[in-house]
């Protein structure tokens, strides 16, 4: 059990870079009080979680009941990725945004799943990388090893959910030891890095889909 939940830690990490996507959550979520960053940075990592364990337990078995592969899942998720990252790319700075939107209070509670679970915590590349670890499943047979890859991948993934939660949550320390102008800097840089992981998705899914027959598997 814990070489399974080694295994899926090591996985998970990088592809869903906790300490990166909190520089995209602040940028987000910049209007928001501390208070509210931090409801939401919970909700974030309670859905990121249920997303995470969703993939790895039922993830094989929605894409073969709708015919889908796995490559046409990194095509249209590694498009909605570089969509966000885009569009974050080209916002306003932090500064303009405020004095715009001064008296004006954001909705983000309706903003917790989509983009800030999905696809900026949890993307097409999470959900690959959890539909790929429970295909191997099967490998463990039916006993005991069974419910131990199982309880392993769960564990990983609650890990992983707090914490994105504990980075979300302290994302704001980040504009108080490097400053405003520091800041907007490093969210174009992670904004950029979002935009260009959405295109190697992309590329990555298109490029098993030249090697496939047009089929639904």
């Amino acid at each position: 059990m814990l070489d399974i939940y080694l295994l899926m830690l090591a996985a998970l990490f990088p592809v869903v870079n906790p300490p990166g996507s909190a520089l995209v959550f602040l940028a987000m979520t910049k209007r928001a009080s501390i208070s509210t960053r931090r409801a939401l940075a919970r909700r974030v990592s309670i859905n990121a979680f249920f997303v995470m364990a969703g993939s790895l337990l039922m993830g094989a078995t929605i894409l073969q009941i709708y015919g889908i592969s796995v490559p046409v899942l990194r095509v249209a998720g590694g498009l909605v990725v570089a969509a966000s990252g885009w569009r974050l790319l080209n916002a306003g700075s932090t500064k303009e945004e405020d004095a715009l939107a001064s008296d004006a209070k954001a909705e983000y509670s309706n903003q917790a799943f989509y983009p800030l679970t999905l696809p900026l915590t949890t993307g097409p590349g999470t959900i690959a990388v959890m539909v790929s670890l429970g295909l191997t499943r099967a490998s463990y047979g039916r006993g005991s090893e069974y419910i131990e890859f199982f309880i392993g991948g769960l564990l990983a993934t609650l890990t992983i959910a707090l914490t994105v939660y504990l980075c979300f949550s302290f994302s704001d320390w980040v504009e108080k030891v490097l400053g405003r102008g520091a800041t907007d800097i490093a969210v174009r840089l992670s904004a950029f890095i979002l935009f260009c992981l959405g295109v190697q998705i992309v590329w990555s899914g298109a490029a098993e889909l030249l090697k496939l027959p047009m089929t639904g598997r």
